[in-house]
């Protein structure tokens, strides 16, 4: 779209914009000079991170740019007050899910840097290879919302074209993420972390102040459609049951998490940090959502638009000049969770490439990190320059997560579930959760003879039906498995980089004694 006069000009919108960036760029290559060391300080700055630090890259990381989209966007479009209620909640029990399986993971791999290496050790390589897929795909696809949300942002508020937005975020975030890795990305989150707190709190008082106050929009919502605030509205409640789902595996194989995991410097950081970070974030995502509420109560919002519902509500009742302060705000979201996805997608390929291809030594291991992360910096600058809809991205990539997730929690816990119970249980939640999803319908039902057995789309027996069904596989296949797996041999077969290239040695190779 065009800038119009009553718009921040597009030249004035674009400096500002650039300028928050350098501000944040160039404090994270600050920060980080000096401290990136090897190839571990870059991808998990291990037993590095305070509790202060810890949660607020956890909040920053987490949060992103979508939190003032897709809320909104389900608040406006997906079933009002109730949608939004589940988001929030959704969004808040994965990270506190985080807390035991945190832990539980560092006992088993306390040298530890991914996910994938606990799969690949644990199931073997098929799985390994499923869940590999999935995780970068779904953080490919997180990163690239980040960039469609910022880019709808800032071309309605100040007219910027979309490439504009997402080639100059995307370089910048770039360049401290390459050089600084992990260390850079978690300091810049805190910063950014104690600036977008108290911006969202600000903006929301003063959208509701402008728009007359809580009375008066909760009368023109209620006027306008009763069920934006009907608390027992079901398309709000089957909204916020499936998102759970939804969130909670996607999250769970979200390598950015789990490189916080490992940043942490003890178990009692990671504890209270998840445990700050999961309680924060309920009211974040609800006063977005309200946004969405707000926007479809005052006939702002349509089908077409719902997506950009926060920012509708925000140049209807808020100055200009304001308006694009709070843009501004949402370029830090996408600067915190982009250097965070960046840099876990970076960590995730990395470390499974030094495994497949046998490179170890830390130079070259460095070099393929920060080229694998400029790579991914270009493909979601293309995709976030198209403008999809940033709900229907995460959605798409949430269903894929949803059935996977299952076997991995249970396999930290359980010796007896084999590496065919684990591929079959995720087989079995991707078959049932694709069957059912509206936004696959169209691709799925080009498979010769499968169009006319489908069943009647719909998100809800999409997302419980993957996460139920993958469940039930799970609980199956450790039941009837007879395999005792070995959880001592996690600790000895995955190391450090630095152990790894020093050779054995009586230290490294300890085996810490594991609970079962």
């Amino acid at each position: 779209m065009e800038a119009t006069d009553s718009m921040v000009s597009t030249t004035l919108g674009l400096a500002l914009t650039v300028a928050t960036l350098a501000i944040f760029t160039v404090a994270g290559l600050l920060y980080s000079r000096g401290r990136v060391g090897s190839v571990e300080d870059l991808l998990t700055a291990r037993n590095s991170s305070g509790v202060g630090m810890t949660t607020a890259s956890i909040i920053a990381s987490t949060m992103g740019a979508w939190i003032l989209f897709s809320p909104a966007e389900a608040g406006a479009a997906f079933g009002g007050i109730t949608a939004v209620m589940g988001y929030a909640i959704g969004s808040a029990i994965p990270l506190l899910l985080f807390i035991p399986v945190g832990k539980r993971i560092r006992e088993l791999m306390p040298a530890g840097h991914s996910l994938t290496e606990f799969v690949l050790v644990r199931f073997g390589p098929a799985m390994y290879g499923l869940v590999l897929v999935v995780s970068v795909f779904y953080m490919f696809i997180f990163l690239a919302a980040e960039m469609t949300a910022i880019t709808g942002g800032l071309e309605l508020i100040a007219g910027i074209p979309p490439w504009q937005t997402a080639t100059v975020i995307g370089g910048f975030v770039l360049l401290y993420t390459a050089y600084g890795g992990l260390v850079a990305s978690i300091f810049t989150d805190t910063i950014q972390t104690l600036v977008i707190l108290p911006l969202l709190a600000v903006g929301f008082a003063a959208a509701v102040v402008s728009l007359g106050g809580t009375s008066e929009l909760y009368t023109t919502a209620v006027t306008a459609d009763p069920s934006l605030l009907d608390p027992g509205y079901r398309p709000g409640l089957e909204f916020g049951l499936y998102v759970v789902f939804a969130i909670l595996g996607a999250n769970m194989l979200n390598q950015g998490i789990w490189q916080r995991v490992y940043a942490a410097d003890g178990e009692s950081t990671l504890g209270r940090s998840f445990g700050i970070a999961g309680l924060t974030v309920v009211p974040m995502v609800l006063l977005s959502g309200l946004f969405g509420v707000a926007a479809a109560g005052l006939g702002l919002s349509t089908s077409e638009n719902a997506g950009i519902s926060f920012f509708l509500v925000v140049t209807e009742a808020l100055p200009d000049t304001i308006a694009f302060a709070v843009v501004l705000l949402a370029v830090l979201l996408v600067m915190s969770s982009a250097d965070t996805m960046l840099n876990a997608i970076s960590s995730l390929v990395t470390v499974d490439v030094s495994r497949l291809v046998d490179v170890t030594d830390d130079r070259s291991l460095r070099l393929t990190g920060r080229a694998l992360t400029a790579a991914v910096a270009v493909g979601a600058v293309f995709i976030g320059a198209q403008g999809y809809s940033v709900l229907s991205l995460f959605l798409t990539a949430d269903l894929l997560a949803a059935a996977v997730f299952v076997p991995l929690i249970w396999g930290l816990y359980s010796r007896s579930l084999t590496q065919g119970g684990a591929l079959a249980a995720s087989v079995a939640g991707l078959v049932v959760g694709i069957a059912y999803f509206p936004m696959l319908r169209g691709l799925v039902a080009q498979v010769p003879g499968v169009a006319g057995v489908l069943p009647t789309p719909a998100f809800l027996p999409a997302f419980l039906g993957a996460t139920a069904v993958s469940a039930a596989v799970t609980a199956l296949g450790s039941a009837v498995g007879s395999d005792e797996f070995a959880f001592d041999s996690l600790a000895t077969q995955i190391r450090s980089f630095e152990s790894a290239s020093e050779g054995p040695s009586d230290e490294s190779t300890a085996t810490p004694e594991v609970s079962d």
